[in-house]
């Protein structure tokens, strides 16, 4: 993104699962985008309800949920968020678990229902360019996967008056990005978590992520963000999240080799299709306001 001269404003849209997808995925991305001048939204559809915590950060919180909003309203201030909009639904939990079958959950909802709501606030914010989860939602959570098919499905008919119409004009976003991660250094960890006698296939604080699965499916890498000029509204970020760990991530080794060092976040290009050994460097590039 090289240019206001226009006087209009390029837009960037996350959208995602749950309060904290924003900053321990996307989080560094964001925060640049807001650094650099750009409006930057978020769409979070659940209350993260299924969320695990200790039971000391329920204090002074009616519920899980209301924590998670107050953790999400911090995040949002640490990334310069211009909007966040919440839609509403539930969490649903793990694949298999009892949550998935909540009426209110999101992975119980019809598909073309949940697209046709983000295709409403994909006219009302006018983003140029749109992120979301990868086709397996990342690490295969139900309400990953849900939004992302919502969201590509909602990409596509935003700039269509014959698809969801509304009260809102049609609008055509120029690019879709989904959030991925090289599977290199996944690889290498899945051959030695069984020396320290960990199991690959039970990760987590549930226990419920099977990272050998996830190391056996590969994403082409089409973009890479440097968040290394924003790392530490990136980190502030997640320290928000205190009742996802969030504090644990962003203190420690972890904090402290990304104030050192840096990184960035990688993402494959969905729209427009991506040509032989796409390299970019700025999910804004080629497009026009």
């Amino acid at each position: 993104m090289t240019t206001l001269a226009t006087g209009l404003r390029p837009t960037l849209l996350a959208i995602l699962a749950h309060p904290d997808d924003e900053s321990f995925g996307t989080g560094g991305t964001l925060a640049r985008y807001s650094w650099m001048g750009a409006a930057v939204h978020l769409i979070c559809a659940t209350g993260g309800e299924e969320g695990s915590f200790d039971p000391e950060h329920l204090a002074g919180y009616a519920s899980i949920t209301e924590r998670r909003q107050a953790e999400l309203d911090c995040a949002a201030q640490a990334l310069g968020l211009t909007s966040v909009t919440m839609l509403g639904y539930r969490d649903s939990g793990m694949a298999g678990t009892p949550a998935n079958q909540h009426p209110e959950a999101l992975a119980a909802q019809p598909l073309e229902a949940v697209a046709a709501l983000v295709t409403q606030h994909i006219r009302r914010l006018r983003p140029h360019v749109v992120i979301t989860f990868d086709p397996i939602g990342g690490y295969r959570h139900p309400d990953h996967i849900a939004i992302q098919q919502a969201t590509v499905m909602a990409f596509h008919a935003a700039g269509d008056p014959a698809r969801f119409p509304g009260d809102e004009p049609p609008w055509r976003p120029q690019k879709l990005y989904f959030q991925t991660f090289a599977r290199r250094i996944l690889r290498l960890a899945v051959r030695l978590m069984p020396l320290f006698r960990q199991d690959p296939r039970r990760f987590g604080r549930n226990h419920d992520i099977d990272l050998a699965s996830l190391a056996e499916v590969d994403f082409p890498i089409h973009a890479r963000v440097d968040y290394l000029p924003v790392v530490e509204a990136r980190i502030a970020a997640a320290r928000c999240h205190a009742s996802q760990g969030g504090e644990q991530m962003s203190g420690g080794p972890l904090g402290w080799y990304g104030r050192l060092f840096g990184g960035d976040e990688s993402f494959m290009r969905a729209y427009p299709e991506a040509t032989p050994g796409l390299s970019e460097r700025d999910l804004f590039a080629g497009v026009t306001w």
